[in-house]
Protein backbone atom coordinates (compact mmCIF):
# COMPACT_ATOMS: atom_id res chain seq x y z
CA UNK A 1 0.00 0.00 0.00
CA UNK A 2 1.88 3.46 -1.14
CA UNK A 3 2.53 6.12 1.51
CA UNK A 4 -0.99 8.55 0.00
CA UNK A 5 -3.36 5.71 0.73
CA UNK A 6 -2.28 5.53 4.43
CA UNK A 7 -2.44 9.24 4.77
CA UNK A 8 -6.03 9.08 3.21
CA UNK A 9 -6.98 6.76 5.40
CA UNK A 10 -5.44 7.98 8.77
CA UNK A 11 -7.21 11.39 7.88
CA UNK A 12 -10.49 9.78 6.97
CA UNK A 13 -10.52 7.99 10.51
CA UNK A 14 -9.47 10.77 13.13
CA UNK A 15 -13.26 11.00 13.49
CA UNK A 16 -13.47 7.51 14.98
CA UNK A 17 -10.53 8.18 17.10
CA UNK A 18 -12.04 11.14 18.25
CA UNK A 19 -15.25 9.47 18.90
CA UNK A 20 -13.58 6.57 21.10
CA UNK A 21 -11.72 8.92 23.28
CA UNK A 22 -14.27 11.19 24.01
CA UNK A 23 -16.84 8.90 25.18
CA UNK A 24 -16.49 7.45 28.65
CA UNK A 25 -16.91 3.36 28.74
CA UNK A 26 -20.45 2.27 28.39
CA UNK A 27 -22.64 1.41 31.06
CA UNK A 28 -24.80 -1.06 28.36
CA UNK A 29 -22.93 -3.31 26.45
CA UNK A 30 -21.64 -2.72 22.83
CA UNK A 31 -22.05 -5.12 19.71
CA UNK A 32 -19.50 -7.79 19.37
CA UNK A 33 -16.80 -7.54 16.23
CA UNK A 34 -13.15 -5.46 16.40
CA UNK A 35 -13.19 -2.07 14.89
CA UNK A 36 -10.02 -3.50 12.37
CA UNK A 37 -7.24 -2.85 11.72
CA UNK A 38 -5.67 0.89 13.16
CA UNK A 39 -6.36 3.32 10.73
CA UNK A 40 -7.98 1.70 7.93
CA UNK A 41 -11.59 -0.25 10.00
CA UNK A 42 -12.85 -2.63 7.49
CA UNK A 43 -13.14 0.11 4.25
CA UNK A 44 -11.21 -1.78 2.33
CA UNK A 45 -12.21 -4.99 2.72
CA UNK A 46 -15.48 -4.13 1.59
CA UNK A 47 -14.32 -1.85 -1.26
CA UNK A 48 -12.83 -5.23 -2.59
CA UNK A 49 -16.33 -6.76 -1.60
CA UNK A 50 -18.01 -4.82 -3.52
CA UNK A 51 -16.02 -4.97 -6.74
CA UNK A 52 -15.67 -8.10 -6.78
CA UNK A 53 -19.98 -8.38 -5.89
CA UNK A 54 -19.44 -10.74 -3.03
CA UNK A 55 -20.37 -7.73 -0.64
CA UNK A 56 -23.66 -9.87 0.50
CA UNK A 57 -20.86 -13.01 1.56
CA UNK A 58 -18.65 -10.72 3.21
CA UNK A 59 -21.58 -9.49 5.18
CA UNK A 60 -23.22 -12.73 5.77
CA UNK A 61 -19.80 -13.93 7.28
CA UNK A 62 -19.57 -11.46 9.87
CA UNK A 63 -23.00 -12.53 10.93
CA UNK A 64 -22.18 -15.62 11.26
CA UNK A 65 -19.32 -15.05 13.61
CA UNK A 66 -20.75 -12.06 15.34
CA UNK A 67 -24.36 -12.36 15.08
CA UNK A 68 -27.30 -9.71 13.16
CA UNK A 69 -25.95 -6.61 15.23
CA UNK A 70 -21.92 -6.21 15.55
CA UNK A 71 -19.42 -3.45 15.40
CA UNK A 72 -16.85 -2.24 13.00
CA UNK A 73 -15.53 0.49 11.44
CA UNK A 74 -16.07 2.08 8.23
CA UNK A 75 -15.37 5.49 6.44
CA UNK A 76 -13.31 6.21 9.41
CA UNK A 77 -16.43 6.42 11.74
CA UNK A 78 -17.38 3.94 14.77
CA UNK A 79 -20.65 1.45 13.01
CA UNK A 80 -22.81 -1.01 14.03
CA UNK A 81 -24.26 -3.54 11.16
CA UNK A 82 -28.09 -4.43 11.58
CA UNK A 83 -29.40 -7.12 9.83
CA UNK A 84 -32.62 -8.48 9.66
CA UNK A 85 -36.28 -7.64 9.47
CA UNK A 86 -36.19 -6.23 12.88
CA UNK A 87 -33.49 -4.19 12.73
CA UNK A 88 -34.95 -2.77 9.54
CA UNK A 89 -38.06 -1.83 11.25
CA UNK A 90 -35.65 0.00 13.66
CA UNK A 91 -33.83 1.54 10.91
CA UNK A 92 -36.66 3.25 8.91
CA UNK A 93 -39.01 3.28 12.05
CA UNK A 94 -36.65 5.08 14.76
CA UNK A 95 -36.33 9.05 14.53
CA UNK A 96 -33.18 8.84 16.77
CA UNK A 97 -31.49 7.38 13.43
CA UNK A 98 -31.04 9.88 10.69
CA UNK A 99 -29.90 8.98 7.56
CA UNK A 100 -26.09 9.76 6.64
CA UNK A 101 -24.22 9.35 3.83
CA UNK A 102 -20.47 9.16 3.72
CA UNK A 103 -18.82 12.57 4.29
CA UNK A 104 -17.49 12.29 0.38
CA UNK A 105 -21.01 11.90 -0.92
CA UNK A 106 -22.63 14.98 1.26
CA UNK A 107 -19.64 17.13 -0.18
CA UNK A 108 -20.25 16.64 -3.90
CA UNK A 109 -24.25 15.71 -3.61
CA UNK A 110 -24.31 18.88 -0.87
CA UNK A 111 -25.65 19.06 2.42
CA UNK A 112 -29.17 20.73 2.28
CA UNK A 113 -30.71 17.60 0.66
CA UNK A 114 -33.77 16.05 1.83
CA UNK A 115 -32.01 12.81 2.38
CA UNK A 116 -30.10 14.67 5.06
CA UNK A 117 -32.60 16.52 6.67
CA UNK A 118 -34.41 16.10 9.60
CA UNK A 119 -37.21 17.09 11.48
CA UNK A 120 -39.53 20.09 9.87
CA UNK A 121 -36.64 20.56 7.42
CA UNK A 122 -37.10 16.85 6.20
CA UNK A 123 -41.11 17.25 6.30
CA UNK A 124 -40.56 20.52 3.91
CA UNK A 125 -38.46 19.06 1.33
CA UNK A 126 -40.36 16.38 0.92
CA UNK A 127 -43.69 18.13 0.72
CA UNK A 128 -41.99 20.43 -1.87
CA UNK A 129 -40.97 17.18 -3.90
CA UNK A 130 -44.68 15.82 -3.67
CA UNK A 131 -45.62 18.85 -5.45
CA UNK A 132 -43.36 17.17 -8.33
CA UNK A 133 -44.47 13.32 -7.67
CA UNK A 134 -48.05 13.79 -7.02
CA UNK A 135 -50.72 11.06 -8.99
CA UNK A 136 -52.24 13.79 -11.03
CA UNK A 137 -48.83 15.58 -11.92
CA UNK A 138 -47.12 12.27 -12.78
CA UNK A 139 -50.03 11.47 -15.27
CA UNK A 140 -48.86 14.59 -17.13
CA UNK A 141 -45.28 13.02 -17.35
CA UNK A 142 -45.98 9.81 -19.19
CA UNK A 143 -46.42 11.27 -22.49
CA UNK A 144 -42.91 13.12 -21.98
CA UNK A 145 -41.44 10.35 -20.71
CA UNK A 146 -42.99 8.51 -23.79
CA UNK A 147 -41.47 10.43 -26.44
CA UNK A 148 -38.26 10.43 -25.08
CA UNK A 149 -37.91 6.79 -24.60
CA UNK A 150 -39.13 6.61 -28.66
CA UNK A 151 -36.63 9.19 -29.79
CA UNK A 152 -33.95 6.99 -27.34
CA UNK A 153 -34.23 3.95 -29.41
CA UNK A 154 -34.75 5.41 -32.92
CA UNK A 155 -31.36 7.17 -32.45
CA UNK A 156 -29.03 4.57 -30.89
CA UNK A 157 -31.16 0.76 -31.25
CA UNK A 158 -32.93 1.08 -34.54
CA UNK A 159 -30.67 -0.54 -37.31
CA UNK A 160 -28.24 -1.90 -35.51
CA UNK A 161 -26.80 -5.79 -34.91
CA UNK A 162 -25.42 -5.44 -31.12
CA UNK A 163 -25.80 -2.49 -28.60
CA UNK A 164 -24.24 -2.04 -25.24
CA UNK A 165 -26.90 -1.48 -22.84
CA UNK A 166 -25.62 0.15 -19.28
CA UNK A 167 -24.38 3.02 -21.11
CA UNK A 168 -27.60 3.36 -23.04
CA UNK A 169 -29.75 2.68 -19.88
CA UNK A 170 -27.95 5.45 -18.05
CA UNK A 171 -28.13 7.82 -21.13
CA UNK A 172 -31.92 7.38 -21.65
CA UNK A 173 -32.57 8.03 -17.67
CA UNK A 174 -30.51 10.91 -18.38
CA UNK A 175 -32.55 12.63 -20.51
CA UNK A 176 -35.87 11.72 -19.07
CA UNK A 177 -34.34 13.19 -15.60
CA UNK A 178 -32.95 16.08 -17.81
CA UNK A 179 -36.26 16.91 -19.50
CA UNK A 180 -38.74 16.38 -16.30
CA UNK A 181 -36.38 17.89 -13.40
CA UNK A 182 -34.59 20.46 -15.20
CA UNK A 183 -36.59 21.39 -18.58
CA UNK A 184 -34.09 21.17 -20.34
CA UNK A 185 -34.09 20.35 -24.13
CA UNK A 186 -31.75 18.25 -25.66
CA UNK A 187 -28.25 20.68 -27.11
CA UNK A 188 -24.96 21.73 -25.20
CA UNK A 189 -26.37 22.71 -21.89
CA UNK A 190 -27.94 19.27 -20.95
CA UNK A 191 -24.52 17.36 -22.66
CA UNK A 192 -22.56 19.50 -20.36
CA UNK A 193 -24.74 18.39 -17.41
CA UNK A 194 -24.33 14.65 -18.80
CA UNK A 195 -20.32 14.98 -18.04
CA UNK A 196 -20.21 16.73 -15.38
CA UNK A 197 -22.81 13.68 -13.62
CA UNK A 198 -20.76 10.71 -14.58
CA UNK A 199 -17.65 12.97 -12.73
CA UNK A 200 -19.97 13.81 -9.57
CA UNK A 201 -21.01 9.85 -9.18
CA UNK A 202 -17.50 8.28 -9.64
CA UNK A 203 -16.42 10.05 -6.58
CA UNK A 204 -19.43 8.97 -4.27
CA UNK A 205 -17.64 6.47 -2.32
CA UNK A 206 -14.38 7.54 -2.52
CA UNK A 207 -12.05 9.02 0.38
CA UNK A 208 -12.73 12.18 0.92
CA UNK A 209 -9.06 14.10 0.38
CA UNK A 210 -9.28 16.88 -1.75
CA UNK A 211 -6.46 17.11 -3.08
CA UNK A 212 -5.25 17.28 -6.83
CA UNK A 213 -5.45 13.74 -8.90
CA UNK A 214 -7.52 11.88 -6.46
CA UNK A 215 -10.98 10.98 -7.32
CA UNK A 216 -12.90 12.86 -5.00
CA UNK A 217 -11.59 16.01 -6.41
CA UNK A 218 -12.54 15.47 -9.99
CA UNK A 219 -15.65 15.10 -8.36
CA UNK A 220 -16.07 18.21 -6.65
CA UNK A 221 -14.48 19.89 -9.27
CA UNK A 222 -17.27 18.55 -11.30
CA UNK A 223 -19.91 19.37 -8.74
CA UNK A 224 -18.93 23.11 -8.74
CA UNK A 225 -19.12 23.48 -12.49
CA UNK A 226 -22.58 21.65 -12.76
CA UNK A 227 -23.82 23.80 -9.84
CA UNK A 228 -23.33 26.79 -12.12
CA UNK A 229 -25.08 25.38 -15.01
CA UNK A 230 -27.85 24.63 -12.06
CA UNK A 231 -28.03 28.63 -11.41
CA UNK A 232 -28.54 29.65 -14.35
CA UNK A 233 -31.35 27.13 -15.33
CA UNK A 234 -33.05 28.32 -11.89
CA UNK A 235 -33.11 32.16 -12.21
CA UNK A 236 -34.20 31.46 -16.45
CA UNK A 237 -37.35 29.21 -15.03
CA UNK A 238 -37.82 32.48 -12.34
CA UNK A 239 -37.96 34.81 -14.90
CA UNK A 240 -40.03 32.37 -17.11
CA UNK A 241 -42.38 31.91 -14.11
CA UNK A 242 -42.25 35.85 -13.25
CA UNK A 243 -43.38 36.39 -16.82
CA UNK A 244 -46.00 33.51 -16.78
CA UNK A 245 -44.15 31.59 -19.77
CA UNK A 246 -43.86 28.20 -18.40
CA UNK A 247 -46.51 26.23 -15.60
CA UNK A 248 -45.63 25.76 -12.30
CA UNK A 249 -45.50 21.73 -12.93
CA UNK A 250 -43.09 21.89 -16.22
CA UNK A 251 -40.23 20.43 -14.31
CA UNK A 252 -39.06 19.62 -10.70
CA UNK A 253 -37.63 23.01 -10.57
CA UNK A 254 -40.38 25.37 -11.38
CA UNK A 255 -42.38 23.21 -8.87
CA UNK A 256 -40.06 24.27 -6.21
CA UNK A 257 -39.72 27.51 -6.94
CA UNK A 258 -43.62 27.85 -7.28
CA UNK A 259 -43.93 26.42 -3.61
CA UNK A 260 -46.96 28.56 -1.80
CA UNK A 261 -47.53 28.86 2.12
CA UNK A 262 -50.50 26.41 1.54
CA UNK A 263 -48.34 24.16 -0.40
CA UNK A 264 -45.30 23.66 1.58
CA UNK A 265 -44.96 25.44 5.01
CA UNK A 266 -44.22 29.01 5.03
CA UNK A 267 -40.73 28.73 4.39
CA UNK A 268 -39.58 29.40 0.70
CA UNK A 269 -36.58 26.83 -0.71
CA UNK A 270 -33.58 28.99 -1.17
CA UNK A 271 -31.10 28.33 -4.41
CA UNK A 272 -29.01 26.31 -2.63
CA UNK A 273 -31.55 23.61 -1.12
CA UNK A 274 -33.34 23.71 -4.96
CA UNK A 275 -29.78 22.68 -6.59
CA UNK A 276 -28.80 20.12 -4.13
CA UNK A 277 -32.35 18.30 -4.44
CA UNK A 278 -32.44 18.53 -8.03
CA UNK A 279 -29.01 17.39 -7.72
CA UNK A 280 -29.88 14.49 -5.22
CA UNK A 281 -33.03 14.02 -7.35
CA UNK A 282 -30.49 13.02 -10.58
CA UNK A 283 -28.26 11.05 -9.05
CA UNK A 284 -30.46 8.76 -7.47
CA UNK A 285 -33.72 9.13 -10.31
CA UNK A 286 -30.79 8.45 -13.06
CA UNK A 287 -28.63 5.58 -11.93
CA UNK A 288 -30.89 3.72 -10.32
CA UNK A 289 -33.39 3.65 -12.78
CA UNK A 290 -30.56 2.63 -15.30
CA UNK A 291 -29.83 -0.41 -13.15
CA UNK A 292 -33.16 -1.90 -12.60
CA UNK A 293 -33.46 -1.54 -16.62
CA UNK A 294 -30.31 -3.16 -17.63
CA UNK A 295 -30.76 -6.56 -15.01
CA UNK A 296 -34.59 -6.64 -16.30
CA UNK A 297 -33.08 -7.19 -19.68
CA UNK A 298 -30.12 -9.16 -18.68
CA UNK A 299 -32.85 -11.46 -17.23
CA UNK A 300 -35.31 -11.46 -20.05
CA UNK A 301 -32.42 -12.75 -21.77
CA UNK A 302 -31.66 -15.43 -19.61
CA UNK A 303 -35.44 -16.71 -19.11
CA UNK A 304 -37.04 -16.84 -22.33
CA UNK A 305 -40.28 -18.38 -20.39
CA UNK A 306 -40.58 -15.10 -18.37
CA UNK A 307 -39.76 -13.02 -21.53
CA UNK A 308 -42.49 -14.88 -23.66
CA UNK A 309 -44.94 -13.14 -20.63
CA UNK A 310 -43.63 -9.84 -20.37
CA UNK A 311 -43.82 -9.82 -24.20
CA UNK A 312 -47.52 -11.16 -24.85
CA UNK A 313 -48.41 -8.85 -21.82
CA UNK A 314 -46.58 -5.54 -23.54
CA UNK A 315 -47.55 -6.76 -27.14
CA UNK A 316 -51.60 -6.82 -26.77
CA UNK A 317 -51.00 -3.28 -25.24
CA UNK A 318 -49.41 -2.17 -27.96
CA UNK A 319 -51.83 -3.82 -30.37
CA UNK A 320 -54.73 -1.73 -28.46
CA UNK A 321 -52.89 1.72 -29.44
CA UNK A 322 -53.18 3.66 -33.10
CA UNK A 323 -49.83 3.95 -34.62
CA UNK A 324 -48.33 7.14 -33.21
CA UNK A 325 -50.20 6.77 -30.24
CA UNK A 326 -48.37 7.41 -27.11
CA UNK A 327 -48.69 5.34 -23.87
CA UNK A 328 -51.37 6.60 -21.23
CA UNK A 329 -50.82 5.98 -17.43
CA UNK A 330 -54.10 3.31 -17.63
CA UNK A 331 -51.72 1.37 -20.17
CA UNK A 332 -48.93 1.21 -17.53
CA UNK A 333 -51.72 0.14 -14.74
CA UNK A 334 -52.23 -3.02 -17.23
CA UNK A 335 -48.40 -3.88 -16.85
CA UNK A 336 -48.74 -6.02 -14.10
CA UNK A 337 -46.49 -9.11 -14.65
CA UNK A 338 -43.68 -6.60 -15.98
CA UNK A 339 -43.82 -4.86 -12.94
CA UNK A 340 -43.98 -7.92 -11.02
CA UNK A 341 -40.56 -8.99 -12.66
CA UNK A 342 -39.00 -5.53 -12.28
CA UNK A 343 -39.45 -5.43 -8.34
CA UNK A 344 -38.20 -9.29 -8.47
CA UNK A 345 -35.26 -8.02 -10.46
CA UNK A 346 -34.50 -5.56 -7.67
CA UNK A 347 -35.25 -8.10 -4.69
CA UNK A 348 -32.13 -10.03 -6.10
CA UNK A 349 -29.97 -7.10 -7.76
CA UNK A 350 -31.25 -3.79 -5.81
CA UNK A 351 -29.87 -0.90 -7.10
CA UNK A 352 -28.78 0.47 -3.61
CA UNK A 353 -26.63 -2.47 -1.64
CA UNK A 354 -26.61 -0.59 1.76
CA UNK A 355 -26.86 2.66 3.20
CA UNK A 356 -25.96 4.59 6.57
CA UNK A 357 -27.42 6.40 9.49
CA UNK A 358 -26.29 8.24 12.19
CA UNK A 359 -27.76 7.91 15.79
CA UNK A 360 -28.72 11.02 17.18
CA UNK A 361 -29.33 9.63 20.96
CA UNK A 362 -27.95 6.27 22.51
CA UNK A 363 -30.38 3.46 21.09
CA UNK A 364 -30.80 -0.15 22.42
CA UNK A 365 -31.58 -2.54 20.24
CA UNK A 366 -31.47 -6.67 20.83
CA UNK A 367 -29.54 -6.21 24.45
CA UNK A 368 -26.68 -3.60 22.65
CA UNK A 369 -25.98 0.06 22.92
CA UNK A 370 -25.62 1.92 19.75
CA UNK A 371 -23.93 4.81 21.39
CA UNK A 372 -24.50 8.71 20.48
CA UNK A 373 -22.70 9.77 17.03
CA UNK A 374 -22.36 6.16 15.98
CA UNK A 375 -23.22 5.23 12.12
CA UNK A 376 -25.12 2.42 11.74
CA UNK A 377 -24.87 0.34 8.09
CA UNK A 378 -27.96 -1.76 6.74
CA UNK A 379 -28.21 -4.01 4.04
CA UNK A 380 -30.79 -5.08 1.02
CA UNK A 381 -29.68 -8.62 0.72
CA UNK A 382 -30.02 -9.47 4.92
CA UNK A 383 -33.84 -9.94 4.09
CA UNK A 384 -34.22 -9.64 0.44
CA UNK A 385 -32.04 -12.77 -0.08
CA UNK A 386 -33.04 -14.16 3.43
CA UNK A 387 -34.49 -18.48 3.16
CA UNK A 388 -36.70 -17.59 5.93
CA UNK A 389 -38.46 -14.77 3.76
CA UNK A 390 -38.24 -15.39 0.54
CA UNK A 391 -38.36 -18.78 -0.43
CA UNK A 392 -35.56 -20.61 -2.74
CA UNK A 393 -34.33 -16.53 -2.68
CA UNK A 394 -31.79 -17.24 -5.48
CA UNK A 395 -34.20 -18.43 -7.44
CA UNK A 396 -35.75 -15.68 -9.83
CA UNK A 397 -39.47 -15.64 -9.15
CA UNK A 398 -42.13 -12.86 -10.31
CA UNK A 399 -45.17 -14.65 -8.36
CA UNK A 400 -43.80 -13.70 -4.99
CA UNK A 401 -44.87 -9.65 -5.39
CA UNK A 402 -48.74 -11.13 -6.62
CA UNK A 403 -49.81 -10.50 -3.60
CA UNK A 404 -47.28 -7.95 -2.21
CA UNK A 405 -49.26 -7.73 1.32
CA UNK A 406 -48.45 -11.26 1.94
CA UNK A 407 -44.63 -10.13 2.39
CA UNK A 408 -43.70 -9.37 5.55
CA UNK A 409 -43.29 -5.39 6.20
CA UNK A 410 -39.21 -4.31 6.40
CA UNK A 411 -38.70 -7.46 4.52
CA UNK A 412 -38.29 -6.19 1.09
CA UNK A 413 -36.92 -3.06 1.00
CA UNK A 414 -35.98 -1.80 -2.24
CA UNK A 415 -37.23 1.63 -1.82
CA UNK A 416 -36.61 2.33 1.81
CA UNK A 417 -39.35 2.18 4.57
CA UNK A 418 -40.95 4.08 6.86
CA UNK A 419 -41.71 7.84 6.56
CA UNK A 420 -38.36 8.04 4.56
CA UNK A 421 -39.24 5.65 1.71
CA UNK A 422 -38.12 7.06 -1.88
CA UNK A 423 -40.57 9.56 -2.97
CA UNK A 424 -39.32 8.72 -6.21
CA UNK A 425 -40.81 4.95 -6.67
CA UNK A 426 -43.70 5.66 -8.71
CA UNK A 427 -42.06 7.84 -11.37
CA UNK A 428 -39.39 5.28 -11.35
CA UNK A 429 -42.21 2.64 -12.47
CA UNK A 430 -43.14 4.71 -15.27
CA UNK A 431 -40.47 4.97 -16.70
CA UNK A 432 -39.65 1.56 -15.96
CA UNK A 433 -42.53 0.51 -18.01
CA UNK A 434 -42.24 2.83 -20.87
CA UNK A 435 -38.97 1.99 -21.40
CA UNK A 436 -39.39 -1.95 -21.69
CA UNK A 437 -42.69 -1.45 -23.27
CA UNK A 438 -40.67 -0.36 -26.62
CA UNK A 439 -37.80 -2.59 -25.62
CA UNK A 440 -39.65 -5.42 -25.92
CA UNK A 441 -42.73 -4.44 -28.48
CA UNK A 442 -39.46 -4.03 -31.02
CA UNK A 443 -36.82 -6.21 -30.49
CA UNK A 444 -35.44 -9.82 -29.53
CA UNK A 445 -32.14 -10.15 -28.14
CA UNK A 446 -29.84 -12.54 -26.85
CA UNK A 447 -26.31 -11.83 -24.64
CA UNK A 448 -23.03 -11.55 -26.43
CA UNK A 449 -20.16 -13.22 -24.92
CA UNK A 450 -20.23 -15.60 -21.94
CA UNK A 451 -19.00 -13.11 -19.18
CA UNK A 452 -22.19 -12.60 -17.28
CA UNK A 453 -21.07 -10.93 -14.22
CA UNK A 454 -21.16 -7.89 -12.75
CA UNK A 455 -19.70 -5.50 -9.87
CA UNK A 456 -21.12 -3.32 -7.37
CA UNK A 457 -18.87 -0.41 -6.71
CA UNK A 458 -20.72 2.18 -6.25
CA UNK A 459 -24.30 0.98 -8.10
CA UNK A 460 -24.60 -2.86 -9.97
CA UNK A 461 -22.83 -2.71 -13.40
CA UNK A 462 -22.30 -5.75 -15.94
CA UNK A 463 -19.12 -6.00 -15.89
CA UNK A 464 -18.23 -5.61 -19.70
CA UNK A 465 -21.56 -3.52 -19.91
CA UNK A 466 -24.27 -5.86 -21.43
CA UNK A 467 -23.90 -6.55 -24.80
CA UNK A 468 -26.64 -7.90 -26.37
CA UNK A 469 -27.35 -9.17 -30.07
CA UNK A 470 -30.49 -7.41 -31.52
CA UNK A 471 -33.19 -8.75 -33.95
CA UNK A 472 -36.18 -5.95 -34.97
CA UNK A 473 -39.60 -7.94 -34.35
CA UNK A 474 -41.46 -5.33 -37.30
CA UNK A 475 -44.17 -3.31 -37.15
CA UNK A 476 -47.05 -4.85 -35.09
Amino acid sequence: MDTTVLILLFLSSLPLFYLLAKQKPPKKKLPPGPFGFPVIGQSLSLFRALRTNTGEQWLEQKVRKFGPVLKLSLFGHPTVFLAGQAANKLVFGNDTLTPRQTRSFTSIMGRQTMREMIGDDHRRLRAAFGQFLKPDVLKKYVSKIDEEVRYHIKMNWTGQQTVTVTPLMKCLTFDIMCSLIFGLDRGDTRQALATELVDMVAGMWSIPLNIPFTRFNKSMKASRRARRILSKVIQERRRNLDHGLCSPHADLITCLLSLNQEGCGNEALSEEEIIDNTIFAMVAGHDTTAVLITFMIRQLAKDPAIHAKVAREQEGIAKSKTPGETLTWDDLNKMKYTWRVALETLRMIPPVFGSFRKALKDVEFNGYLIPKGWHVFWASSMTQMNADIFHEPHKFDPTRFENQSSIPPYCFIAFGGGSRICPGNEFARIETLVAMHYIVTQFRWKLSGEDDGFTRYPLPSPSQGLTIKLEPKGDM
